[in-house]
């Protein structure tokens, strides 16, 4: 199932249980089609629209997101097409973050130059130096410890 986040306006002069009827209706159309319902925010209430729609200048926002089949938008927006008393409507799916990009590598935090500076200095004369050399040395020094 896929996520949706839909937004419709309600036209004004609907009285408010008809008002309310009407969300029930989008509600339970989006449960009887195979959807589930995350949230229904109506915060945003009564607002001027940026422009007029048939001669209205307000309407009232709804926002739904929802988990639904990928065929239920369709079946939405037919619809709330087809309803007198929504002015404009807007489903979109919105998209999952993807796992399978792998991250960057971390860069290593700073450190203070003095303890950095021997440790960097050590650490490409041992990798620069050949593996036959590096063998050597290593034999000389454990006799000389066991001395």
């Amino acid at each position: 199932m896929n996520r949706y986040e839909m937004i419709y306006i309600i036209d004004t002069g609907l009285e408010e249980t008809a008002r309310k009827e009407l969300i029930e209706k989008v509600s339970a159309l989006i449960a009887a089609n195979g959807g589930e319902i995350e949230k229904v925010d109506e915060t945003w209430g009564k607002r001027r629209l940026a422009y007029a729609i048939n001669y209205k200048t307000e309407g009232w926002y709804v926002l739904v997101n929802f988990k639904a089949p990928a065929e239920l938008p369709r079946e939405l927006e037919r619809n709330l097409q087809i309803n007198e008393n929504v002015l404009r409507y807007l489903v979109v799916k919105l998209e999952e973050k993807r796992s399978g990009v792998k991250p960057r590598a971390a860069r290593p935090a700073p450190v203070a130059e003095e303890a950095a500076a021997p440790a960097e200095e050590a650490a490409p004369a041992e990798e620069a130096a050949p593996v036959e050399e590096a063998a050597a040395p290593a034999e000389e020094a454990a006799p000389a410890e066991a001395e």
